[in-house]
């Protein structure tokens, strides 16, 4: 029996009920949201179920959301079958206020870095990561350069005026 998209929804929705909301498949990959209190059950789940096998964390990042308040922060995991060769994404999303999330370094080591990465730009924080200290960034930096809370142009520059360059 070859893994689909409806076996992975029906085990998900059999185990986790009403929690895995959002379900979609953009592009041809089955992605969903849990809360992020559930991060690591699902997880677990995925990992421990004989018919899903989700054993490999391809890649995990975040995205930053400035008009979601509460949800302003979203950790994206990218799990992989690979005995079916199946790729789905996992949603989690968190408020800049409390960016809390469990470590999922005790199920994936390669979360280790992956989780370092995402919190040296976002400002995400791991519980119960072994080793959660900025990597990329100096450690004096008291903000997170991938959030969109600052203009992308400096807004007191004059040679950036609009009427220079036919638009004003």
């Amino acid at each position: 029996m070859s893994l689909t998209h409806d076996i992975i929804q029906s085990k998900l929705v059999e185990k986790f009920g009403d929690a895995v909301t959002g379900i979609e498949v953009p592009y041809g990959m089955f992605t969903f949201e849990v809360p992020k209190d559930l991060n690591l059950k699902v997880m677990q789940f995925l990992f421990d179920d004989e018919t899903l096998k989700f054993r490999f964390l391809t890649d995990l990042c975040a995205v930053h959301y400035p008009d979601q308040p509460g949800r302003e922060l979203a950790v994206v995991y990218h799990l992989h079958n690979l005995v079916d060769n199946f790729r789905i994404r996992m949603k989690v999303f968190t408020s800049i206020a409390q960016p809390d999330v469990y470590t999922a370094t005790s199920l994936y080591s390669a979360a280790n870095w992956m989780e370092r990465e995402t919190y040296d730009f976002y400002g995400v924080n791991f519980v119960g990561h072994p080793n959660l200290r900025r990597i990329l960034n100096v450690d004096e930096m008291d903000y997170f350069p991938l959030r969109k809370e600052f203009p992308l142009e400096d807004q007191t520059r004059v040679d950036k005026d609009d009427e220079m360059f036919g638009r004003g």
